[in-house]
């Protein structure tokens, strides 16, 4: 059985943080060594873990650095065949990582997995069961909020794995890179995957994996920074990985997700930090579209080959952008078929 390491970012998190470490401690496949990136937290952390949990081992940083470069340090510190990487406010059913490992063990395709995700507050309810791309430029957290009704039971590949609780091959993390610094939070899991899939790395969902999350237990403390990071991410997200062909073809998808997106947040009184986001990322645009070229010229596969795992449809919340949706797009569908 290959080692593994496991890596916790934590930010001002002690009070969650016994919740993980004693899941970890019941697994029935135990890690090799487990790693705590305490992101200059002020609630007294790092004094709790050396005396409660002398056996994790800690990487103390000054300031918060954000989750990627949180995780990245960790993922440095690791000496495992498999990384797994736990966010402080996930617990993890006794055999999820023995699941996740025997996935990846089964599929030497995949350079990741990740399991069925349920929503602590409310266990009937999913949090996600493996991440969802399209080709709109949006990407989500498949079945989240429905109910779990047996819906995602089957193991397949999916496009990406949520990093709050997920496992890597080390040599995988190697080959892709790490996770985008610059995107400090929130959908440098989905661009990692994305540059997975552009090498021929597939992504496994394995739905015996069991864990649940404790939603907003960190991003709701900050809400409108994690909204505008959010915002900001999604367009560098599209702007590093779609390939050329992805942009032609499907450039009225994602004009029509970017006006939904700006209506909705000017409905929600939110425009100011929508389009804040939006300035930051064309701020951001050289950096993005140097990272791109280097992405695309070591793509492997093509848009044949990304229509298995990316989605052509994705139903937009609004019920216009909807209708215009099917009107526009769905009509395309139907005459192909």
């Amino acid at each position: 059985m290959p080692t593994i390491s496991v890596v916790i970012p934590s930010w001002n998190g002690r009070a969650l943080l016994d919740r993980s470490l004693s899941s970890l401690q019941r697994q029935t496949l135990i890690p090799l060594e487990t790693i705590v990136v305490d992101n200059g937290s002020e609630d007294g952390t790092v004094a709790h873990l050396n005396e409660v949990w002398p056996q994790v081992r800690i990487l103390a940083l000054e300031r918060n650095v954000g989750f990627a470069p949180a995780v990245n340090r960790g993922i440095a510190m690791a000496v495992g065949d498999f990384i797994a990487l736990v966010n402080n406010d996930m617990e993890l059913e006794e055999r999820w990582l023995e699941e996740l490992a025997d996935g990846l063990i089964s599929h030497p395709e995949a350079a990741s997995a990740t399991g069925k995700i349920l929503d602590l507050k409310d266990p009937t309810r999913l949090d996600g069961a493996g991440d969802v791309m399209s080709w709109y430029g949006l990407a989500t957290r498949r079945g989240w909020r429905e109910l779990d009704e047996g819906q995602y039971d089957t193991a397949e590949p999916v496009f990406s794995a949520c990093a709050g609780a997920a496992l890597y091959r080390a040599d995988a993390l190697a080959r892709v890179g790490h996770f985008d610094e610059d995107f400090f939070a929130y959908f440098e899991d989905v661009d990692w995957g994305f540059r997975a899939q552009l090498l021929g790395l597939e992504c496994r969902y394995v739905p015996t994996a069991v864990s649940w999350h404790l939603g907003g237990a960190t991003a709701d403390r900050v809400p409108d920074f994690g909204f505008r990071l959010q915002r900001r991410n999604e367009i560098w997200l599209v702007v590093k990985n779609f390939p050329g062909a992805a942009f032609v073809r499907y450039a009225p998808q994602l004009a029509l997700y970017a006006l939904t997106l700006a209506f909705v947040t000017a409905r929600q009184r939110r425009a100011r930090v929508f389009w804040s986001a939006v300035a930051d990322a064309v701020a951001g645009l050289p950096g993005a579209l140097r990272k791109r070229r280097a992405i695309q010229r070591s793509c492997t596969v093509g848009l044949h080959q990304l229509a298995r795992v990316v989605t052509p449809r994705y139903p937009l919340r609004h019920p216009v952008a909807r209708v215009l949706d099917d009107r526009l797009f769905g009509m395309v569908e139907r005459r192909r078929a």
